[in-house]
């Protein structure tokens, strides 16, 4: 029998409390145990693509030296979370639309407006971002000065979103008219996001538990959603205090509805709005 067809046994309690002590140290995900069987099967598939079949001997592996932080980068591309959509939550994004045309229109906006895609998966956020202030750009008739920064602790997801391409399926959350001026089809089934955006966005390894040594670039919009809900709250909070130091004077920080409860920063105030959960860093003069 080769060894892709192998059965490995299921995880015991104790090594399941291994494996996920092990996740959330290098990455701040936590496992609850109704997530035990997708990382079970995560580990097994990777341990039968190397032939092996015990789950401490894989264990030692990916903790032992540089090849084991080689292959954790492997192992980590398939436990990450990579669920995503174009204009996943569109009242979040209708808020960043609503937040930029107001800068545009009242001339606020700097030399150059920065946004943070946190947690970009396979890319579809920071484009939807993308496609948001091309549009307000647009609408303001005023030249194209803008950048985004897409991170990620997933390589392959990087590396999806550097390419731009997706299916059919993935881009019908986009409307007509965004598909019609944005993605193009370069092969039958297979969509690419136009040039002009993918210039537009820099994909770029980071780790949330670190996110006190990422460089301190100051950010007009800071996007955070669907990701805060993996960490524990001290840890939620020092991401959200660190993202508050990041924001440009009158900055929107935007986080996922219940994801920062009971969070409160001196520097920043919420917004009202109902259906999205959002603050402003509250030393501008007029919001």
């Amino acid at each position: 029998m080769g060894w892709s067809l192998q059965s490995i046994a299921s995880l015991t309690d104790s090594q399941f409390v291994q494996w996920s002590k092990l996740l959330e140290e290098r990455t701040g995900i936590q496992l609850a145990d109704q997530h035990r069987a997708m990382l079970q099967s995560q580990v097994s598939i990777r341990m039968r693509e190397l032939g092996c079949t015990d789950y401490n001997q894989y264990f030692r592996a990916v903790t032992d030296g540089v090849q084991g932080r080689l292959e954790w980068t492997v192992l980590v591309d398939r436990l990450a979370v990579k669920e995503t959509s174009f204009f996943r939550h569109r009242p979040s994004f209708e808020l960043v639309r609503q937040y930029l045309a107001r800068r545009l229109a009242q001339g606020t906006v700097a030399d150059n407006l920065d946004l943070w895609s946190m947690g970009c998966a396979t890319g579809e956020e920071p484009y939807s971002l993308a496609m948001m202030a091309d549009t307000c750009f647009e609408q303001a008739q005023a030249e194209r000065y803008y950048g985004i920064t897409a991170t990620d602790i997933s390589m392959s997801a990087l590396s999806t979103g550097r390419r731009g391409c997706y299916s059919a399926r993935k881009i019908e959350s986009l409307s007509d008219a965004e598909r019609e001026r944005y993605v193009h089809e370069v092969e039958p089934g297979v969509y690419q996001v136009d040039v002009s955006l993918r210039e537009r966005i820099c994909f770029t390894h980071g780790n949330l538990m670190a996110i006190q040594t990422m460089p301190p670039v100051k950010q007009d919009v800071i996007f955070c959603q669907n990701l805060l809900i993996y960490f524990r709250r001290w840890l939620r909070r020092d991401i959200l205090n660190a993202c508050v130091e990041r924001l440009k004077p009158g900055g929107l920080l935007v986080v996922g509805l219940g994801e920062a409860p009971g969070w409160e920063h001196p520097k920043v105030r919420r917004v009202k709005a109902g259906q999205v959960q959002a603050y402003l860093r509250h030393d501008q003069q007029e919001q």
